[in-house]
């Protein structure tokens, strides 16, 4: 009976040209087969890993609870203001965007007071801490400033968002997802420009 002519094989680990001496073989030698065989066992273990800390985190999202989805979502779009106005000085006084002090996401209508536009990016703008934390948004400069800004329409439209809203979850994980891309994006886009010599 004749023996099937084998083709040459490049090796897997080496990449040398040879001839197999059994079907399926995918290594040259001894030493690359437990190459081979090492290189197979650590991806397994880590396709094991990474499936368990999946299992984990989606584990733990099932128990996380409303205020920490809704406090997650105030932190991806107070940071997406403060990205976005990257060149901006302060929304609510004359501090400059070469400030060295530390900025911050200032609601307009305050979270408190506005539930439903709490999140909505008109209603966030990047300022100073000064004025954010120490003068509660130094609101009666940062009024006419955020008129200019947007446009009276818009700035009546947050005045008259009064009632309450109760986000629930499956809303927050949207929020997250999307505005956690989209803020991913614009700091991309910034990073590029900086690099480019365009972000001044």
């Amino acid at each position: 009976m004749l023996q099937p002519v084998r083709r040459e094989k490049k090796c897997r680990v080496c990449t040398t040209r040879f001839t197999p001496s059994r079907p399926l073989q995918v290594a040259c030698c001894p030493d690359c087969a437990q190459t081979l065989a090492r290189r197979n066992r650590e991806k397994a273990e880590k396709r094991a890993a990474t499936i368990e800390r999946q299992k984990t985190r989606a584990a733990l999202e099932a128990l996380k609870p409303r205020a920490k989805w809704l406090a997650e979502c105030q932190a991806i779009a107070n940071r997406y203001a403060r990205v976005r106005d990257a060149k901006e000085g302060c929304i609510s006084c004359d501090r400059s965007a070469s400030w060295q002090g530390q900025w911050h996401g200032s609601h307009f209508r305050s979270v408190g007071a506005a539930s439903a536009v709490r999140l909505n990016l008109w209603n966030i703008h990047k300022a100073c801490s000064i004025c954010n934390h120490h003068l509660s948004g130094n609101i009666a400069r940062y009024k006419p400033r955020l008129i200019q800004k947007i446009g009276l329409e818009k700035v009546e439209w947050l005045e008259s968002q009064n009632q309450v809203v109760r986000h629930d979850i499956e809303y927050l994980k949207r929020y997250k997802r999307v505005m956690g891309k989209r803020l991913r994006m614009l700091e991309k886009r910034n990073a590029m420009q900086v690099q480019k010599g365009r972000f001044a």
